[in-house]
């Protein structure tokens, strides 16, 4: 079993802090709200400690699950001094695949690790423990952390190096900014041809036209519910790094970049909480 540190008791990481607690790992954590640390201290065996540097003191694995790469970037600061000789420090906040470099480089100066993983299968991926994991970094700090991430995660892949793991993580995010709208549009064209969408997807489910969203969303985008999983603001935050990558490496996004803007809509409909899935509220909403 490892010492572990898990920064972030967010959505995500108070369930895969949890995951950690129940493989028997040892477990400190901390969060910037002490209300959610408390709560995870209740609900789980583990110490809640005041401060990253003193969660991170002495631990194997300190991981890592932000908001965006400021927030990355302030915890790092705080934990760093804390940092020794063979720590590995996981990072599965969504950020920037520079920044990650950038942490790459602090920690190798200190004779420690870091992989960058950011993560896939929405909360309740979090909560049974069968997160998809995209990983840059080193192979021997992969190969250490695999079986502690696997608490949590169902599937870990090594990318390449450094700040791979975050350039996966947006190849994921513009298959589903895609794969969402034209969900959306087929659905909207159902309705406006009097079809019964159940039917419909009863008769294309299975067929080329198949998709994790279409079997699990379809439903609740027909009945306007959209309080199932990531929210919009958080893909905004996806897809802005996304496509601010796609800039640096030269790769053309337009169906990316249109979708954004279809977000950046809902969240003018005072949707910015909904789940992505929303996309089709911008096509029904003056039906």
């Amino acid at each position: 079993m490892a010492r572990t540190a898990f920064l972030g008791l967010g959505v995500m990481g108070f369930h895969m802090a949890g995951h950690l607690a129940r493989a028997g790992h040892q477990v400190s954590v901390w969060n910037r709200t002490g209300a959610k640390a408390a709560k995870w201290k209740k609900d789980h065996k583990g110490e809640v400690a005041k401060d990253p540097a003193t969660a991170a003191f002495g631990a194997e694995f300190v991981f890592l699950c932000l908001g965006d790469d400021p927030d990355v970037r302030t915890v790092f600061d705080a934990l760093e001094p804390s940092l020794g000789a063979g720590m590995i420090v996981v990072d599965h906040t969504t950020a920037s695949a520079g920044l990650s470099r950038e942490l790459h480089e602090r920690c190798k100066a200190k004779g420690a690790h870091f992989i960058d993983a950011p993560i896939s299968g929405g909360e309740a991926g979090a909560i049974n423990g069968k997160l998809t994991i995209m990983c840059g970094g080193e192979e021997s700090a992969f190969a250490a952390a695999e079986p502690v991430m696997a608490a949590f995660g169902k599937k870990m892949t090594l990318i390449g190096e450094s700040g791979a793991g975050q350039l996966a993580k947006s190849v994921n995010q513009i298959c589903i900014a895609g794969i969402v709208q034209g969900l959306a549009e087929g659905l909207h064209f159902a309705e406006k041809a009097g079809l019964d969408a159940a039917k419909v997807i009863e008769a294309i489910t299975g067929g080329a036209a198949q998709s994790w969203q279409m079997e699990n969303r379809w439903k609740t985008m027909v009945e306007g519910h959209f309080e199932h999983g990531f929210a919009v603001d958080w893909m905004r935050k996806d897809l802005r790094i996304t496509l601010e990558a796609a800039r640096e490496n030269g790769a053309s996004l337009p169906l990316t970049a249109t979708v954004d803007q279809y977000y950046a809509d809902v969240q003018a409909m005072g949707g910015a909480r909904w789940d992505t899935s929303s996309l089709i509220a911008r096509l029904t909403r003056d039906a």
